[in-house]
């Protein structure tokens, strides 16, 4: 018997893994995170399996239900919207299956920042303009350790991928502007790979203002750097002339 946590992407049923998929399909038992998971995903699962929408239960109830399959050797499908390594909350889940000595395995998934980029038709790492890229969220019920405060990240100015913060955006817009600048492009998206996906790009001046007209309040993602707009920047060496000399040269070397 093994507990699969299973990334099930940000939206789009066809963002997860092939592994992902099967496992779904032939667990005896899912339990899946409420609205966050595609309802295709869910219905693909055995007519006969055991289904379990485990937005209104608690750690030590979810627990409980993995228990009862394990003693009856059942295996499980425990699924997560996006990556379940990223705010998933697998974290504690884990733990307490090695307190019961109950075999698991991390199946991982497509993160809101990566369909972000998709759905910009951005590279988040370009040449010259940003190697970096932060991922983090507001301090907010839970809060950020010492040194992950959002005005301490910008000081590096690299590329954000904001989780789970569009409700404190003036609050982050003012907390970015004396490292990024007022120019600096933003993107909120929301609803990231949804069939009701939406978005809109800004400045750290106007971007409160564009989101409040848009009325994005949750499920929203704030992508910040000068990558969403970028206006010049060095090719990639990986491309390059001499690149792809040096690697015939290496190649026939060998």
């Amino acid at each position: 018997m093994t507990v699969y946590f299973i990334g099930a992407g940000p939206g789009d049923p066809e963002l997860i893994t092939v592994k992902g998929q099967r496992l779904i399909r032939e667990c005896p038992l899912v339990l899946y995170a409420g609205s966050l998971v595609p309802k295709e995903l869910i219905l693909a699962a055995n007519p006969t399996a055991e289904i379990v929408n485990t937005a209104d239960l608690n750690l030590e109830e979810i627990i409980a239900r993995i228990r009862a399959a394990h003693e009856r050797g059942l295996d499980v499908a425990r699924v997560h919207t996006g990556d379940p390594a990223l705010y998933g909350a697998i974290g504690e889940q884990i733990r307490e299956l090695e307190r019961l000595e109950i075999p698991y395995e991390v199946v991982p998934g497509v993160t809101a920042a990566f369909a972000g980029a998709a759905m910009l038709r951005r590279e988040l790492t370009l040449p010259g303009v940003s190697q970096t890229i932060i991922l983090t969220r507001h301090a907010g019920k839970t809060p950020m350790p010492e040194g992950e405060s959002l005005p301490e990240l910008a000081r590096h100015r690299a590329t954000l991928a904001i989780y789970l913060s569009v409700d404190k955006l003036r609050e982050i817009v003012a907390e970015l502007i004396p490292h990024y600048g007022a120019a600096c492009p933003v993107a909120v998206l929301h609803r990231v790979s949804w069939p009701d996906q939406d978005g809109v790009v800004g400045t750290l001046a106007d971007i409160a203002a564009k989101v409040e007209v848009k009325g994005f309040t949750r499920t929203a993602l704030i992508l910040v750097g000068r990558v969403i707009q970028p206006e010049g920047f060095p090719p990639s060496y990986l491309y390059s002339a001499e690149h792809a000399e040096w690697y015939r040269r290496n190649s026939e070397a060998g």
